[in-house]
Parts: structure tokens; C-alpha cells; sequence
């Protein structure tokens, strides 16, 4: 019996060579301006329709594109995903908090489009963006994740990929007439915290701080 081929894993090249990553039939790539409309319209079903995030009125273009910007200029990395030559979802890693011992954490976020369950989209751009993170020398990542007794896909998505629950805070939003609780995941990059880190001539990084609108 012959062997089946195993599925390629995501994973993320040097922005100076652009190549995309593929997962199955989606592409993984790091975002552009031009992504813009479709993470508009794609994220603003999500605050509309669902506890994917705790905002209630759905974000302008400039707004979208502004968020997009400060996450790149922080040298963090936003990707986004296609399928069949379309956005299908994006994600991005983004300060857990702005004091600067928490420099080697981020948190994630991450949004598919709506009627593609299943088609692979949420997990290809977690594991890229664990990947990249991983790369670029952070050491643990966080997810915060909202959910109902309806909905704990988000939850479940970060489960499969490693993540651990480590808290759950109980009807902390309110949203579509629901209290919502939080689930907080716990993920380690790397070595974690078995090693320290590289001193800081090994791994410069300016911690900028975002002003970070959007994170559920």
C-alpha cells in the first residue's frame, strides 16, 4: 500500500522573498493595503453577527487600514489567507500588554470568512502566525476567545493547535441581548520559558505599544 503524501504545514517566508505559504488550497501571505475592503466587510460580519469580538459597531476602511498599519509598524506580523483566489481570513499578533516585560508575549487574533467552515482557513493562519512568531523570538502566545454554550469554535480552533485554557472569566460581555464569558488560552514559542532569553544584543526589538482597539 502506498504511502498517502502528508499535507504541507503553513509557514512563512522572509518578507524580502514573498513567496506564499499554501495549506491544502489556502494560500497564507502577509496582508497588504489593498486587503483592506475585504477585512472590512469580512470583519465587520463579525461584529454584527457573532462574539468573535466584543465590538459592537463595525470599524470604517481608514480604521481597518490603520489598525493594519500599526501592527506592521510594530514589526508584528498580519496575514492574511485566500482561498480560490479571494480573502477568506486574516490574523494578526499584537502586545498583550505595553509594559515592557511583557515583550516576549503577544496575543492573536484572528477572523474567517462566514460559510467556510471546515476548509482548513483558521487553521492555516493560526499556524502560520505561530510560526512567525515563533521565528522572530517570542516565547509565548495568548488568546482570549469568546464564548457562549452555542459557540466555542474559536476555542476549540486554538486547543488543536496546542493552546491550554488557563482562565475563564464568566459574563464579562454583554452582546446580542447574551452575557458572554472569556476563555484565555496559553500557548509556549519555542524553548517558552525553559530558557531565558538572548540578551539584548541578540534580539532587538523597540517594543512599541499599540493602541490595540480590536483584540477579541
Amino acid at each position: 500500500m502506498s504511502r498517502q503524501p502528508r499535507p504541507e504545514t503553513p509557514h512563512l517566508i522572509d518578507p524580502a522573498q514573498p513567496r506564499p505559504a499554501r495549506f491544502t488550497d489556502v494560500t497564507v501571505r502577509p496582508a497588504r493595503d489593498s486587503d483592506v475592503p475585504a477585512f472590512q466587510q469580512l470583519y465587520a460580519h463579525h461584529v454584527t453577527t457573532t462574539i468573535a469580538t466584543f465590538e459592537e459597531v463595525p470599524p470604517a476602511r481608514e480604521e481597518m487600514l490603520r489598525r493594519l498599519r500599526a501592527v506592521q509598524s510594530a514589526g508584528l506580523p498580519y496575514l492574511a489567507a485566500e482561498l480560490e483566489g479571494e480573502v477568506s481570513g486574516f490574523c494578526y499578533a499584537a502586545p498583550f500588554r505595553a509594559r515592557s516585560a511583557y515583550r516576549f508575549l503577544v496575543e492573536d487574533s484572528i477572523y474567517v470568512k462566514p460559510g467556510i467552515e471546515g476548509r482548513g482557513v483558521g487553521r492555516a493562519l493560526l499556524t502560520a502566525l505561530i510560526d512567525r512568531c515563533t521565528m522572530m523570538g517570542y516565547r509565548q502566545m495568548i488568546a482570549v476567545t469568546g464564548v457562549t454554550a452555542q459557540d466555542t469554535r474559536s476555542t476549540l480552533l486554538h486547543e488543536r493547535l496546542g493552546f491550554e485554557r488557563v482562565a475563564h472569566l464568566k459574563g464579562v460581555g454583554f452582546k446580542q441581548n447574551q452575557w458572554v464569558d472569556i476563555v484565555m488560552l496559553q500557548r509556549s514559542l519555542g524553548d517558552g520559558d525553559a530558557t531565558l532569553p538572548p540578551p539584548p544584543e541578540g534580539f532587538e526589538r523597540e517594543f512599541i505599544p499599540l493602541i490595540r482597539p480590536a483584540i477579541l
